[in-house]
Protein backbone atom coordinates (compact mmCIF):
# COMPACT_ATOMS: atom_id res chain seq x y z
CA UNK A 1 0.00 0.00 0.00
CA UNK A 2 1.29 3.15 -0.99
CA UNK A 3 0.52 7.00 -0.90
CA UNK A 4 1.33 9.14 -3.04
CA UNK A 5 0.66 12.73 -3.13
CA UNK A 6 1.04 15.31 -6.06
CA UNK A 7 2.52 18.82 -5.65
CA UNK A 8 3.14 22.24 -7.71
CA UNK A 9 5.53 24.16 -5.93
CA UNK A 10 6.95 27.56 -7.28
CA UNK A 11 10.24 26.88 -6.18
CA UNK A 12 13.11 24.25 -6.07
CA UNK A 13 12.68 22.52 -2.47
CA UNK A 14 14.87 19.81 -1.30
CA UNK A 15 13.88 16.38 -2.04
CA UNK A 16 14.95 13.50 0.29
CA UNK A 17 14.18 9.22 0.88
CA UNK A 18 14.89 7.27 3.10
CA UNK A 19 13.15 5.18 6.22
CA UNK A 20 11.28 6.57 8.78
CA UNK A 21 10.65 3.26 10.16
CA UNK A 22 12.15 -0.52 10.09
CA UNK A 23 10.32 -3.28 11.07
CA UNK A 24 11.05 -6.03 13.72
CA UNK A 25 13.49 -4.19 15.14
CA UNK A 26 13.82 -2.78 18.62
CA UNK A 27 13.65 0.71 19.09
CA UNK A 28 15.32 3.29 22.24
CA UNK A 29 11.50 3.02 23.80
CA UNK A 30 11.55 -0.98 23.47
CA UNK A 31 8.90 -0.85 20.70
CA UNK A 32 8.81 -2.90 17.77
CA UNK A 33 7.00 -2.22 14.51
CA UNK A 34 5.85 -5.10 12.83
CA UNK A 35 5.04 -5.42 8.84
CA UNK A 36 1.71 -4.40 8.06
CA UNK A 37 1.17 -1.96 11.22
CA UNK A 38 0.97 1.24 8.71
CA UNK A 39 -1.30 -0.44 6.18
CA UNK A 40 -4.84 0.54 7.39
CA UNK A 41 -3.96 4.24 7.97
CA UNK A 42 -2.22 4.76 4.53
CA UNK A 43 -5.01 3.17 2.73
CA UNK A 44 -7.86 5.66 4.69
CA UNK A 45 -5.26 8.66 3.78
CA UNK A 46 -5.53 7.25 0.31
CA UNK A 47 -9.18 7.35 0.40
CA UNK A 48 -9.84 10.82 2.29
CA UNK A 49 -6.84 12.33 -0.02
CA UNK A 50 -5.05 13.34 3.02
CA UNK A 51 -1.37 14.03 2.87
CA UNK A 52 1.33 13.64 5.59
CA UNK A 53 2.98 16.67 6.71
CA UNK A 54 7.12 16.92 7.43
CA UNK A 55 7.65 18.76 10.63
CA UNK A 56 11.14 19.49 11.98
CA UNK A 57 12.13 17.44 15.30
CA UNK A 58 8.14 16.04 15.61
CA UNK A 59 7.28 20.10 16.68
CA UNK A 60 3.45 20.41 15.15
CA UNK A 61 4.75 24.26 15.09
CA UNK A 62 7.11 23.69 12.76
CA UNK A 63 6.25 22.03 9.42
CA UNK A 64 8.63 21.89 6.57
CA UNK A 65 6.79 20.14 3.79
CA UNK A 66 4.93 17.22 3.12
CA UNK A 67 5.44 13.59 2.47
CA UNK A 68 5.27 13.28 -1.65
CA UNK A 69 5.11 8.91 -1.34
CA UNK A 70 5.18 6.76 1.35
CA UNK A 71 4.47 2.74 1.56
CA UNK A 72 5.48 -0.59 3.41
CA UNK A 73 7.95 -2.43 1.97
CA UNK A 74 9.82 -5.68 3.13
CA UNK A 75 12.09 -3.32 4.85
CA UNK A 76 9.91 -0.48 6.55
CA UNK A 77 8.59 2.39 6.10
CA UNK A 78 9.74 4.20 2.96
CA UNK A 79 9.10 8.16 2.50
CA UNK A 80 10.04 10.23 -0.17
CA UNK A 81 9.63 14.07 0.97
CA UNK A 82 10.45 17.60 0.18
CA UNK A 83 11.35 20.64 2.35
CA UNK A 84 9.77 23.42 1.23
CA UNK A 85 12.14 25.77 1.95
CA UNK A 86 15.68 25.25 0.48
CA UNK A 87 17.33 27.84 2.43
CA UNK A 88 15.70 26.47 5.48
CA UNK A 89 18.27 25.68 8.60
CA UNK A 90 16.12 21.91 8.54
CA UNK A 91 17.40 22.01 4.29
CA UNK A 92 20.97 23.15 4.79
CA UNK A 93 21.48 20.59 7.25
CA UNK A 94 20.18 17.99 5.61
CA UNK A 95 22.34 18.40 2.79
CA UNK A 96 25.05 18.68 4.52
CA UNK A 97 24.56 15.37 5.95
CA UNK A 98 24.57 16.77 9.61
CA UNK A 99 20.75 15.38 10.18
CA UNK A 100 19.88 12.31 8.79
CA UNK A 101 17.18 10.72 11.13
CA UNK A 102 13.57 9.78 10.24
CA UNK A 103 10.89 9.48 12.69
CA UNK A 104 7.29 9.57 12.69
CA UNK A 105 4.14 10.52 14.58
CA UNK A 106 1.20 8.03 16.01
CA UNK A 107 -1.49 6.93 17.95
CA UNK A 108 -1.04 3.15 18.81
CA UNK A 109 -4.27 1.27 17.37
CA UNK A 110 -3.22 -2.12 18.36
CA UNK A 111 -0.45 -3.29 20.65
CA UNK A 112 1.03 -6.16 22.82
CA UNK A 113 3.36 -6.13 25.38
CA UNK A 114 6.35 -8.91 24.74
CA UNK A 115 9.39 -10.28 26.17
CA UNK A 116 11.97 -8.68 23.52
CA UNK A 117 15.14 -10.90 21.84
CA UNK A 118 17.27 -9.34 24.74
CA UNK A 119 14.70 -10.35 27.46
CA UNK A 120 13.25 -6.64 28.43
CA UNK A 121 9.39 -5.90 28.20
CA UNK A 122 8.66 -3.82 25.40
CA UNK A 123 5.81 -3.41 23.39
CA UNK A 124 4.82 -4.89 19.73
CA UNK A 125 2.84 -2.53 17.19
CA UNK A 126 0.62 -3.73 14.85
CA UNK A 127 -1.38 -1.47 13.78
CA UNK A 128 -0.39 2.40 14.14
CA UNK A 129 -2.69 5.88 12.97
CA UNK A 130 0.11 7.24 11.56
CA UNK A 131 -0.20 11.66 10.85
CA UNK A 132 3.08 12.90 10.66
CA UNK A 133 6.54 11.84 9.61
CA UNK A 134 9.32 14.24 10.97
CA UNK A 135 13.12 14.69 9.93
CA UNK A 136 15.11 14.36 13.42
CA UNK A 137 18.54 14.47 14.82
CA UNK A 138 18.08 10.90 17.29
CA UNK A 139 15.72 8.82 15.83
CA UNK A 140 14.04 6.24 17.93
CA UNK A 141 15.62 3.90 15.44
CA UNK A 142 19.09 4.16 14.92
CA UNK A 143 18.68 2.75 11.89
CA UNK A 144 15.75 4.83 10.37
CA UNK A 145 17.53 7.63 8.23
CA UNK A 146 17.83 9.86 4.83
CA UNK A 147 19.32 7.40 2.41
CA UNK A 148 18.78 10.10 -0.88
CA UNK A 149 19.22 13.62 -1.00
CA UNK A 150 17.98 15.49 -4.52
Amino acid sequence: MTLETKFTTGFDAVRFAGYAALFDQIDAGRDVIRKGAFEQSLRERRIANQAIPLLWQHRPDTQIGWVERIGEDERGLRVVARIDDPASQAARLLKDGAVTGLSFGYRSQAAREVTLEDGRQGRELAQVDLFEVSLVTRPMQHGARVHFVD
